[in-house]
């Protein structure tokens, strides 16, 4: 039986119990898989294959598929978590509220039980749920990971409105993480401009330069954790010293929970440097 549900589910996690009639199973079929553990319950008339992802069976329970931050995050991009599951539901298809449940419902035409958001649908969602920071942030990885061609790009101009059209022409496909956008995007009304992924000869690769001497590190969850990443950072501060430069360091709760202090600091030491500049030149 196991063989013939996976042939029966053909390559989709969930199925309505319609559609496995059509493919040729029996109530006494159905009842006997799941039974048999070989078929797991969603909720009245919809079941899944055992294993399946468990956002994926949320959303369908719901009473969608993934949409959204949700299915920007199952499709690799890098977005910041909201504490919800945000779910696509067909314009005409009922919302099935159930326990525990941390759905965020968008509207859609139509939606496929099992399915996730594809990623042109998933960014414009963004934009509307979340704003034109997140959507900023989820286009500059999709750019990173090589999944907006061109084709793709125009696609996603055409079904977004004016004020995302803007948010694209900013974006660029050199951010090794989530935060650096963040980063980057929040200056961007102070008019501060910002050289990304900069190689310092003798310190290496930085992830920002403003003028012509401030280093902007910015320290994600993963790669500086650990007394021998904190080692190696501050030797390379030092070393960007040695020639003359100044680092500023942020790590992810500075940018995302304090970040009046972040850009205070920024502009301080970046208009400082200005007025040395200026007085060094007379």
């Amino acid at each position: 039986m196991r063989m013939e549900a996976l042939a029966v589910f053909d390559g989709l996690p969930i199925r309505r119990t319609a559609e496995l009639y059509r493919a040729g199973w029996t109530a006494y079929d159905l009842a006997g898989a799941v039974d048999a553990r070989e078929v797991e319950r969603v909720r009245q008339g919809v079941f899944a294959l055992p294993g399946t992802d468990a956002e994926v069976v949320e959303a369908a329970r719901h009473g969608g598929m993934l949409s959204c931050l949700s299915a920007a995050r199952r499709l690799g991009l890098w977005v910041l978590d909201d504490g919800l599951l945000h779910v696509a539901v067909g314009a005409r298809a009922r919302v099935h509220r159930h326990a525990g449940c941390t759905c965020e419902t968008h509207r859609v035409r139509s939606a496929r039980l099992g399915a996730c958001a594809p990623l042109e649908h998933a960014l414009g969602q963004i934009f509307v749920c979340r704003g034109a920071e997140d959507f900023f942030v989820a286009v500059e990885s999709a750019l990173r990971l090589g999944m907006l061609g061109d084709a793709a790009l125009r696609r996603l101009r055409l079904a977004v409105p004016a004020a995302a059209r803007s948010v694209i022409d900013l974006a660029r496909a050199d951010a090794d993480s989530g935060l650096e956008s963040i980063l980057r995007f929040r200056l961007l009304p102070y008019g501060i401009e910002l050289q990304s992924q900069v190689e310092v000869p003798g310190v290496g690769l930085v992830d920002f330069v403003l003028g012509d001497r401030l280093i902007l590190e910015v320290d994600g969850r993963v790669n500086h954790d650990g007394p021998s990443m904190r080692h190696k950072d501050l030797r390379r501060d030092a070393a960007a010293a040695a020639l003359g430069f100044e680092t500023l360091r942020f790590d992810y709760a500075l940018i995302i929970h304090d970040w009046p202090l972040v850009v205070a600091a920024i502009l301080a030491r970046h208009e400082s440097r200005l007025v040395d500049g200026g007085a060094r030149r007379a």
